[in-house]
């Protein structure tokens, strides 16, 4: 499973505005030299977080953009969501039947199972996260999150598996 590029550079554009603080804002150009992207992907993923509520524009000399609510009110998987959708939502399977017009596994599919379970586990991650968790360095990200991005450690494939084993209870 991939995250888009734009869902990425969604993201990092949002906590380059983040950073700034409510008071300061950030113009198209000062982002896309940040971030080292090009100012049109930048003008379309800025344009995106504008339709989504997470940012305003302000025009003229002393213009640009700022978030349009505190870090700690805006969360991560709502911003995923807006910018490319879930990894795996029910329609999923309608739109991959194969070559017939429903796909044979309608009734009893194991594998959406396991995109459910997967996606639960993703949601629970991505539900308690906000903006604000993000704007530290990686080691205080870390420490916000409770060791869940320390991928491949114990603890990791520990708070992974209590995740998914509650599942269906």
């Amino acid at each position: 499973m991939k995250f888009t590029a734009q869902e990425e550079y969604g993201l990092r554009c949002l906590l380059q505005i983040g950073r700034e603080g409510l008071g300061g804002s950030l113009t198209i150009p000062e982002i896309a030299l940040r971030e080292s992207i090009s100012i049109p992907y930048v003008a379309k993923l800025v344009r995106l977080l504008r339709q989504g509520a997470f940012v305003t524009s302000t025009r003229g000399q002393s213009g640009g953009y700022r978030l349009s609510r505190l870090p700690e009110q805006i969360g991560v998987g709502e911003v995923l969501a807006m910018l490319g959708g879930r990894l795996f939502d029910p329609e999923y399977c309608e739109r991959y039947p194969g070559v017939e017009t429903s796909c044979t596994h309608t009734v009893d599919c194991s594998l959406r199972s396991l995109w459910r379970s997967l996606q639960t586990g993703v949601d629970q991650v991505l539900s308690g996260t906000t903006l604000r968790d993000l704007l530290g360095n990686e080691q205080q990200t870390e420490s916000s999150m409770g060791g869940l991005v320390q991928i491949g450690s114990a603890t990791a494939e520990r708070q992974s598996f209590d995740i998914f084993s509650g599942m269906g209870d």
